[in-house]
């Protein structure tokens, strides 16, 4: 569902330091067995395994030979509902994304993390907990940090004689409105408005930029009014299309190609919901960007001042088919680990590194890239992460799916003018009600 996020925001890197091996996975499982050494255990995520040097180690360290299956990210949802529908088994862990958590929490597919591991520990190092939790319960450990960003193009904007960085989206939409009326660049900003997931989450981010949210903790909407952020947010994205801000073929664009083929290529002047990690794996690689050094990392600008970045990170948790749950906590003690983690991202020298590994969950591990110059736009991207926020209130609802396909339906709809936002917003309103009363 956000394949584009992970792919977009990969920094690179894996390999696995022993600390944190010992760990508390000590407790009783409710089903399965309790044992933790001298058994094998399946791992399934859509990833390529870490290096086998870093598993083998794994396995000297704590007896626990670790089966690897890589299987694409919509498969794995597949095989993770249907194993859990029929009460059979998969994996002993697995994927957890932000936006399953509300569904998985609810049906109770997966065993609560924070029976086996000290999350409470984690939640001063891991702001992104937050979206994994439900009713008081941690779901799965966030193993990547992936949030939406802003990205500027600096040179446009200095060339339009404009401020780089600002602060509020007035004086955002103010500095595109003059790039453009300069001719620095005829549509400066990128929105995707293609009937896909990253116009969603496009909308989200500029939501809480308004200062608002889009659901409550109850699931109820909060965007139906014209005074509402969301409302607001849809609005000024229309408008940004209608008024030439946007490029008029954006309205077939997703995500990845607007990042890709105008951002990457300096047919636009910024990003208002960028990848994070993007400057470093697109913007500055030069064989897929002519914008090499110029794109840069600004505080997402809000209504009155800068805003919170919201998260779309991936987790990993314990099915309750798992055969050995509290094996599968002591190699996720392990694999969400800070040290392991610097490991991971590759701070630590190359033979370490696991190649499309985002960027790490744990403060401590992004502080160390940063400090050794392995994450591009690090200084900018630290304190992002660290007030990042969930995406929804009580965690993504169990019907997220459905609402997110009203989201993206009816915004694009009211692009290319076939409805007014404001028909937009209360479709999106009902669809959220009618999912959030169970009818």
């Amino acid at each position: 569902m956000l394949r584009s996020t992970r792919l977009l925001a990969g920094i690179a890197s894996l390999t696995l330091v022993l600390a944190g091996c010992g760990g508390s996975g000590n407790k009783q499982s409710s089903g399965g067995s309790t044992q933790t050494s001298g058994v094998t255990i399946t791992v399934a995520l859509a990833s390529d395994a870490p290096p086998k040097a870093a598993l083998d180690a794994f396995t000297q360290q704590t007896g626990i030979t670790v089966n690897w299956v890589n299987i694409d990210w919509d498969s794995l949802q597949n095989k993770i509902s249907a194993a859990a529908t029929a009460k059979t088994y998969f994996a002993d862990a697995t994927n957890v994304d932000w936006s399953r958590v509300g569904q998985l929490g609810k049906l109770g597919w997966f065993y609560p993390v924070d029976s086996y591991v000290d999350t409470k520990a984690m939640q001063a190092d891991v702001p992104q907990l937050a979206s994994f939790t439900v009713d008081g319960h941690v779901v799965g450990i966030p193993y990547d940090a992936s949030f939406m960003v802003t990205t500027v193009n600096t040179e446009l904007f200095q060339k339009a004689g404009v401020n780089p960085a600002p602060r509020t989206m007035d004086e955002y939409t103010s500095a595109l409105k003059t790039i453009k009326a300069k001719g620095v660049a005829d549509h400066p900003l990128n929105i995707p408005f293609a009937a896909a997931e990253g116009l969603s989450t496009y909308w989200y981010e500029t939501t809480g930029a308004f200062g608002g949210t889009v659901l409550d903790k109850d699931g109820k909407p909060q965007f139906t009014s014209p005074d509402s952020a969301g409302y607001k947010a849809a609005d000024w994205m229309v408008n940004a299309l209608k008024s030439g801000l946007v490029p008029p073929g954006n309205i077939n664009v997703s995500d990845s190609q607007g990042m890709q083929n105008l951002m990457a290529r300096g047919q636009v002047a910024s990003t208002f919901s960028d990848y994070s990690g993007n400057v470093g794996t697109l913007y500055n690689i030069k064989k897929s960007s002519s914008v090499v050094g110029k794109v840069k990392y600004i505080a997402t600008p809000g209504a009155s001042g800068p805003a919170a970045n919201l998260s779309n990170p991936d987790g990993i948790g314990i099915p309750k088919q798992a055969k050995y749950p509290n094996a599968a906590a002591k190699f996720i003690e392990w694999f969400t680990a800070t040290e392991q983690q610097a490991d991971f991202a590759g701070v630590n020298g190359p033979e370490k590194t696991f190649a499309t590994y985002p960027i790490p969950s744990h403060l401590s591990a992004v502080k160390q890239m940063t400090a050794k110059g392995n994450l591009i736009g690090g200084a900018e991207l630290v304190p992002m992460l660290q007030g990042s926020k969930p995406v929804f209130e009580g965690g993504a609802p169990s019907w997220y799916p459905k609402f997110s396909n009203a989201v993206y339906t009816n915004l694009h709809a009211a692009a290319t003018g076939s409805m007014s936002v404001e028909q937009a917003m209360k479709t999106i309103g009902d669809t959220a009600n009618q999912l959030a009363s169970g009818s």
